[in-house]
């Protein structure tokens, strides 16, 4: 469904934020794209979803093919159009309006009036929560709330691709597993997934492929079960690192007690 060949994005005329990157994802498939701060994740999707000039950014080689048509050149509101459709990082509600309100503004991407009416019916069964808080102000809602409502207010145009960026950040634990059901149920509704996460563990969880992004470059790719169980991904995402670094630590104090028992001995021997 979607492909990306050599592509390189720089910010201004110095700042190069991704070097020669391939990737596809499948009609069928969710996408994990890990990686550290910096690593370009969310330029990437900035880059398919068209919307790097509002950042100062621009696609300087390769290209963006969406279900057999070039995208890097188009027009944000030509993308969504096209059936990709970006949920921001940081719940970007329009926190002043209502939730209908909210969910009313994602319809006007949809090509059709069906589209809308389909897309409604489908958010009532995704999220419930917000019928009930329909009247209210998106500004008032929980942060787990505004994001099943930035998510809905995409789900409105009908995308074919939803692409996410960082949708558990900021989330208590039980919110996490519950966006992360959300994702698997949105998949298997038929919609494709591209999810950019710090949370490497949900996101290799829901993904059936990953790709790993250091410095700009693919560093790792592969299925994600595959790339969960890589000792690279285990050590640098998923805490492998932290749980060696206590080992070590824990074996140095057992040495340095052991020797202040020895010395103690001599001592009082």
């Amino acid at each position: 469904m979607l492909s990306a060949r050599g592509l390189s994005v720089r910010y201004g005329r110095s700042v190069h934020a991704l070097s020669d990157v391939d990737l596809e994802v499948e009609a069928d498939g969710v996408l994990a794209v890990l990686g550290g701060n910096g690593a370009g994740k969310s330029t990437l999707l900035r880059a398919v979803s068209g919307t790097l000039p509002l950042h100062r950014g621009a696609v300087s080689a390769g290209e963006i093919v969406f279900d057999g048509n070039r995208i890097d050149k188009l027009d944000p509101a030509l993308i969504v159009r096209a059936g990709v459709v970006a949920v921001p990082e940081g719940r970007q509600v329009f926190a002043r309006m209502t939730v209908e309100e909210n969910l009313r503004a994602g319809g006007l991407g949809a090509r059709s009036a069906e589209v809308r009416t389909a897309a409604r019916e489908r958010i009532r069964t995704l999220f419930p929560v917000l019928d009930e808080r329909s009247g209210q102000r998106a500004g008032l809602l929980s942060g787990g709330e505004q994001q099943m409502l930035a998510i809905g207010r995409a789900l409105m145009s009908g995308p074919k691709l939803l692409l996410l960026d960082e949708p558990s950040l900021g989330l208590a634990p039980q919110m996490v597993g519950r966006i992360a059901r959300i994702i698997r149920e949105i998949h298997s509704q038929g919609t494709a997934v591209v999810l950019v996460e710090q949370n490497a563990t949900m996101a290799l969880q829901v993904a059936d492929h990953a790709v790993v992004l250091e410095v700009g470059r693919v560093a790792l790719s592969g299925p994600a079960a595959e790339l969960a169980a890589s000792d690279d991904v285990q050590r640098l995402y998923l805490g492998g690192h932290a749980e060696s670094q206590e080992q070590a630590e824990a074996e140095q104090h057992e040495a340095l007690d052991h020797r202040a028992g020895k010395t103690l001995s001599r001592w009082t021997g």
